[in-house]
């Protein structure tokens, strides 16, 4: 009789096991899904973000040429004006 009881407490607790875990079971593939695309958009973040570095790397070189020019042309502007 106690080995009834037992095994019935044993298959209920598997039983509502099961039933808890289903529902996590059911959203795996989606959530695997939604992790992908989380990944991908890591990656296109990454690439945008080396893009913005190197972009901010130009805009430096550029900022400094147009200052070394605006020195040479007050130097020539200077010059014209002796």
């Amino acid at each position: 009789m106690v080995t009834w009881i037992v095994v019935a407490v044993v298959v209920s607790a598997f039983v509502v096991l099961g039933l808890a875990a289903r529902p996590v079971l059911v959203r795996l593939p989606r959530l695997r899904r939604a992790a992908l695309r989380l990944q991908q958009r890591q990656q296109q973040a990454e690439s945008l973000l080396a893009g913005a570095t190197a972009l901010q790397g130009r805009a430096e070189v550029m900022q400094r040429t147009l200052a070394t020019t605006e020195q040479r042309l007050t130097i020539i502007k200077a010059k014209r004006g002796q």
